[in-house]
């Protein structure tokens, strides 16, 4: 059997699995990791917070260096079956693509990732430190019961942290932070057939709305490093309760990415600035932080990535390009970590979180080939 067909096979598994959030219950998914990990010589365990959301850990050698690869088995859940031409839980190859459920976001990786540790197994393990595969659940919902709750628990210490991710067989070593930004507004309800008697909570967001835009964003659209770049973006807004009332109240959720430079902290006290300047009446409105992380930017010039480069170069014959990581990866979790960090995998980012998500299948063995290629480079093989 082929690489290609080996990977293939462990992705259709994968894809067999139902694992979507919600619910966000990877149980049976980390078992089939597991198992499959024990029986190649891992030393592996299944680690859960939440009952629900399992994830694996499996680690061979030890000392350092030590390289942690990680991937996410959870997927979005499916919305309109309909849409589907395939069957969402069967791996399907239609014209060199696999179709399926997470077939790109994220299982394809994470085959990818399962085949690669059996094959450093077939060549007695890691020479010199150590190596891990994370396989965590809990990242579609932006939680923190995934790999972030192996680092709480100090089961991952990595020199080089490899999430993957659909990169187009480029590594990405910078990623944006994000917060996102809760605003309400209050007023006072009344009958629509007498709007004056009220005070209107939409239309204050409105306002505050037009504020944002006029002030703001043109400041953002001007910091950009590199193809990275600041934006802002309103993806929840909510309010009253009849039509034929007043509202008293309004709720708006702003989508903030940062590039690594920009601190969190300044990028709300940014946005509670800007919202005073619409000038409502103090106690009117609110700004709040929901939830964030800071943004990453590892050097180029790690010998950890001059190594993938090196690598990508010998077994794809492509030159190195500019990435840009659309998403958050579970990378954001290790920030304050003086570690490498970077995300690499096959296919696309446009092509995950949709109606027949697919990952090319030649793109699979040159991901896992690269990556061998790498892990021969930096750790070396026993055999």
């Amino acid at each position: 059997m082929s690489i290609t067909d080996e990977i293939l096979d462990i992705l259709c598994n994968l894809i067999a699995i139902p694992s979507t959030y919600p619910p966000g219950n990877t149980t049976a998914i980390s078992e089939y990791i597991a198992n499959r990990l024990k029986l190649s010589g891992y030393e592996t365990e299944i680690i859960c917070k939440t009952p629900l959301v399992q994830n694996v850990v499996a680690r061979m050698g030890k000392g350092r260096p030590s390289i942690v690869f990680n991937s996410h088995v959870d997927t979005i859940a499916i919305t309109d079956k309909a849409a589907w031409k395939t069957s969402p839980f069967e791996g399907t190859l239609v014209d060199g693509r696999v179709y399926g459920l997470g077939a790109g976001n994220c299982k394809g990786s994470a085959a990818v990732q399962i085949w690669l540790a059996e094959e450093i197994a077939r060549n007695g393990g890691p020479e010199k430190g150590e190596i891990l595969f994370t396989f965590v659940g809990d990242e579609e919902n932006l939680g923190s019961n995934g790999l972030a709750y192996l680092r709480q628990l100090g089961l991952v210490k990595p020199d080089l942290l490899i999430c993957g991710a659909q990169t187009q067989l480029q590594t990405i070593f910078e990623e944006r932070g994000v917060i996102w930004v809760e605003v309400l507004t209050n007023g006072m309800s009344a009958h629509a057939g007498e709007p004056k008697m009220g005070d209107n909570a939409i239309n204050r967001m409105v306002r505050i709305i037009n504020k944002l835009y006029a002030k703001l964003l043109p400041v953002i659209r001007e910091r950009k490093r590199g193809k990275l770049q600041s934006t802002m973006n309103i993806g929840i807004i909510e309010g009253g309760a009849n039509t034929n009332a007043v509202p008293d109240h309004c709720r708006m959720e702003i989508d903030r990415r940062l590039l690594p430079e920009e601190k969190m902290d300044d990028a709300l006290a940014e946005i509670k600035s800007i919202v005073a300047e619409a000038g409502e009446p103090t106690g009117s409105w609110e700004v709040s932080l929901k939830t964030g992380t800071q943004g990453f930017s590892s050097s180029s010039n790690s010998a950890f990535i001059r190594a993938f480069h090196e690598s990508i170069i010998d077994i794809t014959g492509d030159v190195i390009r500019e990435v840009v990581a659309i998403g958050a990866s579970d990378a954001r979790y290790f920030v304050e970590d003086d570690i490498v960090l970077m995300t690499f995998g096959p296919g696309h980012a446009k092509d995950g979180h949709k109606a027949n998500e697919f990952i090319p299948l030649g793109e699979l063995e040159m991901a896992a080939l690269i990556q061998k290629s790498v892990i021969k480079k930096i750790l070396g093989f026993a055999n």
